[in-house]
């Protein structure tokens, strides 16, 4: 009951949390992630009222199975972006941006934290801040999705963005497998080619195969039935499988093969979109039954922001080196790749900004920092800091940007005046 009750609040609590913030014409998701963090364990949660709020961090890890589903879906969503009848047209272009932004950034924010350690070496080690920079690479899909639906955003720049978003967090899963493994290596003075190398290579190919293979699975079982019903129950399930085939860790020797949820759903994704011919109208219908879920999944989100790291001098020091070095990596790496592939001068200019957020991928990567010996709770303060910074400000910079660019066209008078006069109907109503 507790838990069905909480879940309740958290999604009311996200949804009213739009209101008040659309008069500042903010994104849901940045209510969302508000709404989280005032019922959070560091607001209501600390009076311990069943139902208003969550009380500690180890109820919301009760929960996480909701945001690994809702990530699935995210995943599943952003495959759409590989149609092969888009992907002739910017494919090249995606690759070369979302490899070389990733890269440039993992390396300016290695060199502003090495700077750091030289300044101050008891404040950051060596080992943290090779982490921290593969850390850096990684950005938020679902902030960018969110954003890119609730304003229908279409264009060059928004035809580009979602394919480098998947793009790059696959290549951060590469940079940190690496970065982490020389930073163990550095810690305890031996070092382990199977997890610098063979590990990440395996988890990348052994993804790809697990999602591949349950995309063309889909696309054909999807032809045994003729009801939308049917088919969108099949295609739920299908991603609730390969979510819970993700979390599988099958030793091989002294490798091991494990999975990344995300490049799991997203080839899941990817393949069905291009080998089943209704792929389009279901993945629709499978965004709308999703909705719900991804307004808890930020709710969830910024309640598990801990407010606590503004309390460390050290943290919010690094913190604010690691935002700017990592802000600077995407925007310039962003702007001179898509420069260097002869992208439209707006997709130059803008890309870079919509970049910013970072969340669920950074997190995912904080828990495997965590057991550094010695540094892993610093690595963990900083990425909670820049995780709640990039956050609350990523999806208004990314709105900001879309906009700039001519993705995201602004209401006519006629919509807004029609919405006026339902809002003053609505104050009406209830005044009686």
């Amino acid at each position: 009951m507790r838990i069905l009750l909480s879940l309740s609040v958290a999604l009311f609590a996200g949804l009213l949390m739009t209101r008040p913030l659309s008069r500042f014409h903010l994104p849901d998701v940045t209510a969302y992630l508000i709404a989280g963090v005032l019922i959070g364990p560091c607001c209501l949660g600390l009076l311990h009222i069943p139902g208003v709020g969550f009380a500690s961090y180890e109820e919301l890890e009760g929960l996480k199975l909701i945001s690994n589903v809702a990530l699935g879906f995210i995943a599943f969503s952003i495959g759409n972006e590989f149609r092969l009848s888009q992907l002739r047209e910017t494919g090249k272009q995606a690759l070369v941006i979302g490899i070389l932004q990733a890269v440039a950034t993992t390396l300016l924010v290695d060199l502003a934290l090495l700077v750091f350690h030289l300044l101050l070496p008891e404040v950051l080690t060596v080992p943290a801040a090779i982490t921290l920079g593969a850390i850096a690479a990684a950005t938020a899909p679902a902030a960018t999705l969110m954003v890119v639906r609730q304003y229908k955003a279409k264009g060059k720049l928004t035809d580009l963005l979602l394919p480098i978003v998947a793009l790059d967090d696959a290549v951060g899963l590469v940079l940190f497998a690496v970065s982490f493994g020389i930073a163990k290596a550095i810690s305890s003075g031996s070092v382990d080619v199977i997890g610098i190398v063979v590990n990440p290579l395996l988890e990348i190919a052994g993804s790809l195969l697990l999602g591949a293979a349950a995309g063309w699975l889909l696309t054909r079982l999807e032809t045994m039935f003729h009801s939308n019903t049917n088919r969108l129950a099949m295609t739920i399930g299908f991603v609730f499988l390969t979510v819970a085939l993700s979390m599988l860790q099958i030793p091989l020797g002294r490798a091991q093969l494990g999975f990344s949820s995300l490049l799991v759903c997203m080839m899941l994704g990817s393949v069905f979109c291009n080998l089943c011919p209704l792929s389009e109208e279901i993945m629709k219908n499978a965004d709308r039954w999703t909705a719900p879920l991804l307004v808890l999944f930020f709710v969830l989100s910024g309640a598990e922001l801990e407010l606590g790291v503004f309390a460390r001098a050290s943290s919010v020091l690094v913190g604010v080196v690691y935002i700017l070095a990592r802000s600077l990596g995407k925007y310039y790496g962003a702007r001179e790749s898509a420069r260097l592939v002869g992208c439209d001068h707006n997709v130059v200019k803008y890309l870079g900004i919509t970049l910013l957020p970072q969340a669920g991928v950074a997190l995912g990567m904080c828990v495997t920092a965590s057991s550094l010996p010695g540094d892993g709770k610093m690595i963990r303060n900083i990425v909670l800091f820049a995780v709640l910074v990039y956050e609350l400000v990523g999806p208004l910079m990314t709105k900001w940007a879309l906009t700039q660019a001519g993705d995201i066209q602004p209401k006519s008078e006629e919509v807004l005046r029609r919405r006026e006069r339902k809002l003053a109907a609505v104050e009406a109503a209830g005044k009686k």
